[in-house]
This record gives structure tokens, C-alpha cells and sequence, in this order.
């Protein structure tokens, strides 16, 4: 190397090059190949960001079209950050019964039915970078009367969301009853 050197510093000197002409010279033909321009370093891919597991962000609300339009809400700002939607769901609506009584007294004066309704957006994948964001966005436009509640998806979940189907029920209570299903000869 200290050979290369010497030679190169001789034709600066006999030539009358410059000496950055000479360097530009040789690092365009290709001799930068012995010169990393670029720390490996910088060629590995950074840090990764951990991802939370798939979470369930439920609203609860009296007032159904408040509750869907701010489940579409959350939706779209998911999309907007470039969060994955796995899946939004309804559960079937809890019906109460309310009744207030006159002043001591236990007779009813007013009677309210009121409807409980409950909507899930299941995200996947969430960086962590992007979670504090998310959530933020969506609580700080969150509707008066609407609860929110995050958390980890679970199966029980999922059963809940469906409306059990109590005259299929009833027919394979009768079915079991009489024996069971009747297995047919082919």
C-alpha cells in the first residue's frame, strides 16, 4: 500500500494533475470498490417495533346512530394510520328495565325501557410507536355518552356476538329426547 502511495505522489509530480482532479479520477472508474462510501452498518435494518397482540376496542352507548357513526370513526382513523382492521362486529343490545317510584312509596311512577348497544373494531398488529396516537385521536373525540374500553381479544368475545337461535335450540332438545338424530343406511 505504502508502494501505491509513492507511486501516486511521483506522477502528481510529473504530471501537474491536482490532486483532486486525480481523486475524482479514479473513484468514477471504479476504484472505490477498496473505499466503503457507506458504513455496513447503515445497510442492516433498523430497530424492530414491537407490535401489540389483537386488541378490541369496544364503545357502549344508549344512542345507536351516536354509536355507529363513531364506530365507523375509529375505523377510518385505523386506516388513516395505517393500522390493520381484522374485524368490527355488533353485540345483540341489553334491554333495561328502568322504574322510578313516587316518595315513600312503592308504587311505579315512570317506567323506561332503555337499549344498551355495543360495538367492537378488533386492530392487529399495532406498532407501539402508533398505539399512544390511536388511542388518543379516538378519546379525545369520543362522543358524550358513549363508553370506550380497550382491551386484549379474547374467544369469549366472539360467542358473544352471536344471537343464540332458541328455536334450533329447542328442536335439538326434542331431537335428543327422542333418541337422537336417526342414522340412514345407504
Amino acid at each position: 500500500m505504502v508502494d501505491f502511495f509513492q507511486i501516486l505522489g511521483r506522477l502528481i509530480r510529473t504530471v501537474g494533475v491536482a490532486h483532486t482532479e486525480l481523486v475524482n479520477v479514479m473513484f468514477s472508474r471504479g476504484l472505490r470498490s477498496n473505499f466503503p462510501a457507506e458504513p455496513e452498518y447503515l445497510d442492516i435494518q433498523g430497530p424492530q417495533v414491537p407490535l401489540y397482540e389483537p386488541l378490541n376496542v369496544q364503545i357502549k352507548s344508549y344512542d345507536y346512530t351516536v354509536l355507529e357513526t363513531f364506530s365507523s370513526y375509529i375505523h377510518k382513523t385505523a386506516e388513516n394510520l395505517e393500522i390493520e382492521v381484522e374485524d368490527c362486529w355488533a353485540t345483540p343490545c341489553q334491554k333495561y328495565k328502568i322504574q322510578t317510584f313516587k316518595p315513600f312509596s312503592t308504587q311505579v311512577d315512570n317506567q323506561y325501557n332503555l337499549n344498551l348497544y355495543e360495538r367492537n373494531v378488533q386492530v392487529v398488529d399495532l406498532p407501539t410507536t402508533k398505539a399512544p396516537l390511536f388511542f388518543h385521536v379516538i378519546q379525545a373525540a369520543l362522543p358524550e355518552g358513549v363508553r370506550m374500553n380497550v382491551k386484549l381479544h379474547d374467544d369469549t368475545d366472539e360467542l358473544l356476538r352471536y344471537v343464540p337461535d332458541l328455536e334450533l335450540t329447542q328442536l335439538k332438545s326434542e331431537l335428543d329426547a327422542l333418541g337422537g338424530p336417526s342414522k340412514s343406511k345407504r
